[in-house]
């Protein structure tokens, strides 16, 4: 059963932008595995997390290390979460995240569709 779901999209310039103007906000932002990675693949983690929180209907007590962006063994994207984030989940349910993850033409998208098991 749907709980949430949840888009966001960033432009990667402005991204770009702030991530140069700030050099603190990676690491506020991202995990040091997430922080390896290029820009364009950072800016789409960025828009997976807020799609997340989009998809939660918001994130109080949770902060942006609770979620990590990672890929399962094919290769498909989804989370791991920490802290706070996991106790939110099971707080409401949630048992499952899906995550579809894209960046082109200047821009990163992200879409979350959060899952609970049916009643």
């Amino acid at each position: 059963m749907i709980a949430g779901i949840g888009i966001d999209i960033v432009d990667l310039a402005r991204f770009n932008r702030a991530v140069s103007r700030t050099p603190r906000l990676s690491e506020r932002l991202f995990v040091a595995a997430e922080r390896e990675r290029p820009l364009p693949s950072l800016a789409a983690r960025f828009a997976a997390k807020e799609a997340l929180i989009k998809a939660l209907g918001g994130s109080e007590g949770v902060h942006w290390h609770d979620v990590e962006v990672v890929a399962d063994a094919e290769g498909d994207p989804g989370f791991r979460t920490h802290g706070a984030l996991t106790d939110l989940l099971a707080a409401r349910g949630i048992t499952r995240l899906h995550l579809s993850m894209t960046h082109d033409a200047g821009v990163a998208c992200a879409f979350v569709v959060a899952e609970r098991d049916a009643p």
